[in-house]
């Protein structure tokens, strides 16, 4: 059998050891070597942000206020899964579901978000939530003045946080395009109303004024599906 040896006793730290490893240049310039930073910046030139009156351009991927995006027939991405509630390490999201009916489509498949909040008092902008999202209903925009008098005002709700209908669009609730699954939005096939969505639409709010876009993109559409069938 091996006869077991003690470790070797470390060489003790003496002032003449440490005397012998110093470098006097470096030990010369070691109280000031923190501040190095500091002294090169006290030269260079001031620059003062003239906020609020000039605004600098924030960076593409700045994590800002929220937004619920829509598809582009006008229905709402939103599924009200509460994947995104579930991520949320502050819990500063509130979601609650609704179910979709013929006369109620709000977005594609079974269910929509009945009920939306994010307490801007609690998140803290990680941007978790839009990870968790399966449908890239939820994305954070650029805005960052989220500054209010009360409390009860940095709750935003759906109506707020919803994306404003561009043109062409047609205001929810209204049937998916005809002869379409939710995989079909969530794929990006669908690229405008159609003209049976917008009849819908105008049979049941003859009022609504996103109409006239909407038939608009509606029959270019499909004039444009006319010719590439034809050809």
């Amino acid at each position: 059998m091996a006869e077991h040896k003690p470790p070797a006793a470390s060489t003790p730290i003496t002032d003449a050891a440490v005397a012998k490893r110093s470098n006097p240049i470096v030990d010369l310039f070691a109280p000031v070597a923190g501040f190095g930073v500091t002294f090169s910046n006290m030269f260079r030139p001031m620059v003062t942000e003239q906020y609020p009156f000039v605004k600098t351009p924030t960076q593409p991927r700045y994590h800002g206020r929220h937004q619920l995006n829509r598809y582009a027939d006008g229905l709402e991405k939103c599924i009200g899964c509460e994947l995104c509630a579930w991520a949320c390490p502050a819990d500063a999201i509130l979601v609650e579901a609704g179910e979709n009916t013929p006369d109620n489509q709000v977005s594609p498949g079974e269910r929509y978000g009945r009920v939306y909040q994010i307490n801007y008092l609690r998140c803290i902008f990680c941007g978790l939530c839009i990870e968790a999202c399966p449908t890239r209903a939820l994305t954070m925009s650029n805005e960052y003045e989220l500054a209010g008098p009360t409390r009860e005002g940095l709750i935003f709700t759906k109506e707020d946080l919803l994306a404003p209908l561009k043109e062409g669009m047609l205001a929810a609730p209204h049937p998916m395009v005809e002869g379409t699954t939710d995989r079909d939005y969530y794929e990006g096939d669908v690229t405008a109303p159609t003209v049976s969505q917008v009849d819908w639409v105008e049979s049941h709010r003859p009022d609504d004024p996103t109409l006239p876009g909407a038939a608009k993109a509606a029959k270019a559409t499909s004039a444009s599906s006319g010719a590439r069938g034809r050809s």
